[in-house]
């Protein structure tokens, strides 16, 4: 029986309803908080203070916490897995992973050339690649992510195509047949692809089948798919399959994934990429 009162009410909301400024960007421990749960299913939370060494309430305040951003779900005694129905909201996921994002988008620039042409789909991942294409010369972009056409059409030298379609009230993307059919006019060199959630076996996983249509007809006609995905989409569930890794030229992470995964990685003949932190 859930507990989390106020998870109930947050989840009848639109995604867009949580204020941006009530989000923070995680700290060590609710990060590894939400491995644990990741690998496990479900934790308890007399463990998780015997593993950190803190108090049971320091525990629940971090759960509380990561129940409010609708990444747990609060079970009574620990906390377990959010749905597989929902996505987190755009706010919260925005500040989720920061750093690995960028270092993600770090290690994507570093490796596109100039003068290339390029679809960039929906997420966050994405958005922070568009930040780090700036210096890019020469590129011409195709997105039904609003986010990334402002931001990119105010590079020099970058033209930016817009596709219509469905805008999503809550994060301003762009979805719906009419966005996949307009994705299929072009041949691109490049796709730079997010996604919600790879299963142990590769298969890619997403929300919303609007979306996976676009990111179908994206890969279909790239002649180079690189899907950019931080390590929390490791072992992620997620109602709609997109397709097997195979789809996939190159995967750009922050982390090794896991023993399974990375087999499957292999399998698939995608070449993995790792953004590792930078030590001072």
């Amino acid at each position: 029986m859930f507990i989390c009162e106020q998870e109930r009410y947050l989840s009848r909301r639109n995604n867009n309803d949580i204020p941006a400024e009530a989000m923070q960007e995680l700290n060590d421990r609710q990060k590894e908080i939400l491995d644990l749960v990741r690998k496990q299913g479900f934790v308890a939370i007399e463990a998780l203070s015997q593993h950190f060494g803190v108090t049971t309430q320091t525990i629940r305040r971090d759960i509380n916490a990561l129940c409010k951003q609708r990444l747990l779900r609060r079970y009574h005694g620990g906390a377990g897995l959010p749905s597989s129905v929902e996505n987190v909201a755009y706010t919260a996921r925005k500040v989720m992973y920061l750093e690995e994002k960028r270092r993600i988008a770090q290690l994507v620039a570093a490796q596109l050339p100039d003068q290339a042409s390029l679809f960039i789909t929906l997420g966050t991942t994405a958005e922070e690649i568009a930040r780090a294409l700036h210096k890019h010369e020469g590129l011409r972009v195709i997105t039904n992510n609003l986010h990334v056409a402002t931001l990119m059409s105010g590079y020099p030298g970058c033209e930016v195509i817009l596709a219509g379609g469905v805008v999503r009230g809550r994060d301003h993307g762009i979805t719906g047949e009419s966005t996949a059919a307009f994705f299929r006019q072009f041949r691109v060199d490049y796709a730079l692809i997010g996604i919600s959630g790879i299963d142990d076996d590769g298969t890619l996983l997403d929300f919303d089948y609007h979306e996976v249509h676009v990111l179908q007809a994206a890969i279909a006609n790239a002649r180079q798919v690189w899907l950019a995905a931080d390590h929390s989409k490791f072992g992620r569930q997620a109602l709609v399959r997109l397709g097997p890794l195979s789809m996939v030229d190159a995967l750009f992470t922050d982390r090794e994934p896991p023993p399974r995964l990375a087999a499957a990685i292999a399998e698939a003949g995608a070449q993995l990429h790792i953004a590792e932190p930078v030590h001072l």
